[in-house]
């Protein structure tokens, strides 16, 4: 094992070191932040909408009242222009609109408004909150009772009322609002998964690391200080090393930002005990995928001349996005509970699955971890016997046919 920290560490010096690592590691975060403040640059200046309100019904204080209440980017004055010279006035002056509420227009039902053509068609429905004030008006010259305009302003609504297990009394009213919390699951489910993904593309590198070494015919001189099993380990421990710096990088610029833009409690949600969880799935993500790909990099003469076989391999991580929508409907479902158990897909598809799940099935997740570290296993005493034999392969690509001899040699 002390072989494999020195191959480890070479491994994390050298990339270190290696300009296209850094300048992912830096640019990366940039380009996050980039896409978190342009649209904002664009959106934060919008211009105010000019409404112009001609009040013959005495409402205008209660518009008023709604429009703030209501947060609108309004600019609300009183008009004294007539109905007949709103559609040219509106017509003349961009963001602009007219209202006019008038007698004639309560009794037929219909506000007349008048707008300018560049306006958004989104002013329309932001300006229906007036319909309040009309109607309550329109009940009032009715000369109803104050309880019969009680009983019609409340109006009538459905209320849904879900089954309460009486038996379990003994939980409290924040207990119940902490399980009915929808992000509980969501955040520490976001960040495992972009850990998972951070680092399982991290060690994708391993692949192009064995590679690279083959045609350079560097490994001949390693194989001769280090067992290619412990160059193999090494390679997956510094690649991880190296996922993990990534991560920490990215959160470090990222984080920070995050939580000044936006309004949201993240820490609150992110550092929760289910976090060791889902860092643990997204950790043996790593090692499977880690093994494969070591092993098929050993089986590579020349990125350039890389088979379909390993190209496939190499979209093994990806799998989990096939299936996204049937797992997004419904994660208890067949599609999902299936994706779970089949090891190359067990950790996207878990992740997923209890970021989405508000109670999460314990003995699915149990046999699924331990069919995952199983396969790990295996994937890594594979993973070994192809590395051995193929790293000191030269002159062409291994086929799955080789391959296969080389798992039961």
């Amino acid at each position: 094992m002390r072989n494999s920290w020195k191959v480890a560490k070479w491994e994390i010096k050298r990339n270190m070191k290696n300009k296209s690592f850094i300048i992912s590691l830096i640019i990366t975060p940039i380009i996050f932040m980039l896409f978190a403040f342009i649209p904002t640059l664009f959106n934060s200046e919008d211009e105010p909408t000019q409404v112009f309100i001609l009040d013959d019904l005495d409402v205008y204080g209660q518009v008023e009242e709604m429009v703030t209440s209501s947060e609108l980017n309004w600019e609300l004055q009183q008009t004294d222009v007539t109905e007949a010279e709103m559609a040219a006035k509106a017509e003349a002056a961009a963001h602009t609109a007219y209202i006019a509420l008038t007698e004639k227009a309560l009794e037929e039902g219909e506000i007349p408004v008048y707008l300018n053509d560049k306006l958004e068609d989104s002013f329309l429905f932001e300006a229906s909150i007036i319909e309040t004030p009309l109607r309550q008006l329109q009940l009032e010259r009715m000369n109803l009772s104050d309880q019969q305009l009680e009983i019609i302003g409340k109006g009538v609504s459905l209320k849904p009322i879900e089954h309460e297990n009486t038996g379990d009394s003994s939980k409290t009213d924040g207990e119940s609002a902490e399980e009915g919390d929808p992000f509980k699951h969501i955040v520490p489910g976001i960040a495992a998964g972009v850990v998972l993904f951070s680092i399982v593309i991290t060690g994708m590198m391993i692949f192009t690391s064995a590679s690279q070494e083959k045609k350079e015919k560097v490994a001949e001189i390693i194989l001769s200080s280090v067992t290619p099993t412990d160059l193999m380990q090494g390679k997956i421990i510094g690649y991880f090393v190296l996922g993990i710096t990534q991560v920490a990088v990215w959160l470090a610029f990222l984080l920070p930002i995050a939580l000044w833009k936006i309004d949201f409690p993240i820490l609150e949600y992110l550092f929760v005990p289910e976090l060791a969880l889902l860092l643990l799935i997204a950790l043996a993500g790593y090692l499977l995928f880690a093994a494969i790909f070591v092993g098929m990099g050993a089986t590579v003469e020349d990125m350039s001349s890389t088979s379909n076989f390993q190209g496939i391999v190499m979209m093994l991580p990806f799998l989990p996005f096939i299936f996204m929508g049937p797992i997004l409907m419904d994660p208890s479902g067949l599609v999902a509970k299936v994706m779970t158990f089949i090891p190359v897909t067990t950790p996207g598809v878990l992740l997923i699955r209890l970021a989405m799940l508000e109670e999460w099935p314990w003995l699915e997740i149990i046999i699924a971890i331990v069919v995952l570290f199983v396969f790990i296993w295996l994937a890594m005493k594979a993973a070994g016997k192809i590395f051995k034999m193929g790293i000191l392969m030269y002159g062409k690509n291994a086929t799955p046919k080789e391959i296969w001899k080389w798992l039961w040699a």
